[in-house]
């Protein structure tokens, strides 16, 4: 059966550190709800309650459209392999963009992404675990390099102008804020 935690356990954050996947909800107030899969080495655990994911560029924003108007995001684990579990991470969330110096309090924990958009810093308010029983085994069988290598063959200056073509508003209109200074 599934628990509610106040916090991210020592063997929740080795769960979370050795999931290749993580999905990202967020909502505004009206508008559609997102799901995002995101993959890659950018999460971190960086105390009990606390995490910071890297973004990087992709499709959409709606992530960063979704916390500038309502802070509140979900975060959940799947073990496709090994011992079944899902884990949940609710809480409040801040979008942090290269103009700001809480961008480079983190930057620093991940591995260098030209792709890199935003950071996002999650306040933890409650940690929920369940079964995951049904969730499918699946073997993992490597990362898919193709967005970063996108990335670095784009540079700084053409993902700054995909930014500014394809990640400054959402699907709903919203605004993203991505280069605004």
């Amino acid at each position: 059966m599934g628990k509610k935690i106040e916090h991210i356990t020592a063997d929740l954050q080795d769960f979370i550190e050795n999931q290749k996947i993580f999905f990202v909800g967020t909502a505004s107030r009206d508008g559609t709800v997102n799901v995002s899969p995101k993959g890659t080495d950018s999460l971190r655990v960086i105390g009990k309650n606390k995490i910071v994911w890297l973004n990087l560029t992709g499709s959409g924003n709606e992530t960063a459209a979704h916390l500038i108007r309502n802070d509140r995001m979900t975060i959940m684990f799947c073990a496709f392999e090994g011992k079944p579990l899902i884990l949940r991470l609710y809480g409040k969330a801040k979008i942090y963009h290269k103009r700001d110096s809480d961008f480079y309090k983190y930057i620093s924990l991940f591995p260098e992404n030209v792709g890199g958009r935003q950071i996002i810093e999650m306040d933890v308010d409650l940690v929920q675990t369940s079964c995951g029983l049904a969730v499918p085994l699946m073997d993992f069988k490597e990362e898919r390099t193709t967005l970063n290598t996108w990335a670095e063959k784009q540079g700084k200056d053409k993902i700054e102008e995909y930014w500014k073509n394809k990640n400054t508003t959402s699907i709903d209109g919203f605004e993203t804020k991505i280069l605004d200074d």
